[in-house]
């Protein structure tokens, strides 16, 4: 309790002297609608647009913030906001049926995600989602948390996967679909020709489908992010997973902070104009609130759009354990602050994965409405 307290003292303390800056040096560029790319720009526009520090007031005492695990000696129940509902409905059995016939993975089995049910049914939007998972189902890195299985020399990618994934996912009917890949460092070019082929041939198919494309890192190659950048798709997606402090705990080793910021900085740079870039990050890993903060001001300052946090679920008992489950009222307050920050959208609940519905029907409306506004501009001669 001492440790967290002293984590939000910090926080507070950073945060009051960053508010206390003079609003006279704030320039121009910080107060236009084109966010800062640098961790001073940002602190500036935060400085200058004097967010509430009452976002951090609840989160002092550690009873707000989140609950304990328990112990094998002495277990304790989930806390009731982490409880998941039973996968079913008509249009979660024909989805699952399809995908065994086509045999097609996806990241919502592999990864067990709580959302599935909620997903592959409609939810309250009614319309059904699946993230589809290619170049197989066997990664050749091992993060911690992940469930997905491993192995050094996975079998070769399908040739006729892209063909076959484009026409699957077109007969669906879908308005937003995500589109990830397990990591291929055994290949030449890391999966990433294989990836931009697949959505090619389904934005052949289905142009207005709008589609997400949660990438590898890609081990930072700038040539496979760019393929991929450039391929057509709409949002161009990469998770971080965890604060900077404890990637190397948290994920494989060939994957690193300063790695995955970079990949997102050059899909920015590749990507046509309109394109959005995203990321996730996990809590309940063992973070303390500063260091989310900080590292939220990072992905910010790196350009990223959207953001979303979760909770880690530990999948089996050979994985990283659960260091405390957050409450869903700290959630929101990393919500409300991401916003204030200049993200154009932050999913942020317990119950969040990078993949989530909800986020999902709100990134299509922000596309299509910056679309719409594009297309109402008048013609520069």
């Amino acid at each position: 309790m001492n440790k967290r307290c002293q984590s939000l003292a910090r926080i507070l303390k950073s945060v009051s002297r960053s508010f206390s800056s003079s609003s006279s040096s704030t320039s121009a560029s910080a107060t236009s609608s084109q966010f800062p790319r640098t961790l001073a720009g940002l602190r500036e526009r935060l400085a200058a647009e004097s967010p509430s520090l009452s976002d951090f007031v609840d989160l002092q005492s550690s009873d707000s913030y989140s609950v304990e695990v328990g112990t094998k000696k002495k277990p304790l129940p989930k806390p009731k906001w982490m409880k998941e509902s039973v996968p079913g409905g008509e249009k979660y059995v024909q989805i699952k049926k399809k995908l065994r016939e086509l045999k097609l993975h996806t990241v919502c089995e592999e990864a067990k995600c709580p959302n599935l049910g909620e997903c592959w049914s409609g939810g309250e939007t009614g319309t059904a989602t699946a993230t589809i998972m290619i170049l197989g189902d066997t990664c050749t890195r091992g993060c911690r948390f992940c469930n997905v299985k491993t192995s050094r020399t996975p079998p070769p990618p399908d040739p006729n996967e892209p063909t076959n994934v484009a026409e699957a996912i077109a007969s669906w009917g879908l308005d937003y679909v995500v589109i990830t890949s397990v990591d291929r460092d055994d290949l030449p070019d890391q999966g990433s020709g294989h990836f931009a082929e697949t959505v090619q041939k389904l934005k052949v198919l289905k142009p207005n489908m709008l589609i997400e494309a949660l990438v590898p890192d890609f081990r930072g190659d700038s040539g496979c992010v760019e393929k991929v950048a450039r391929s057509g798709l709409d949002v161009f997606a990469h998770n971080i997973e965890t604060v900077e402090e404890l990637q190397g705990a948290v994920r494989d080793h060939r994957a690193n902070f300063k790695q995955s910021l970079d990949v997102l900085v050059m899909a920015k740079e590749f990507s046509p104009s309109g394109t959005l870039t995203k990321t996730s990050i996990m809590l309940g890993c063992g973070e303390t609130p500063d260091q989310v903060v900080q590292t939220m001001e990072k992905v910010r300052a790196a350009g990223v759009d959207v953001m979303t946090f979760g909770q880690y679920m530990r999948p089996s008992k050979r994985h990283m354990p659960v260091s405390e489950y957050i409450t869903p009222e700290a959630f929101e307050k990393y919500q409300n602050l991401g916003m204030k920050m200049g993200f154009r959208y932050v999913a942020s609940g317990p119950m969040v994965r990078s993949s989530y519905k909800a986020g999902e029907f709100y990134i299509k409306s922000m596309i299509e409405s910056d679309r719409a506004a594009s297309n109402s501009q008048p013609t520069q001669l």
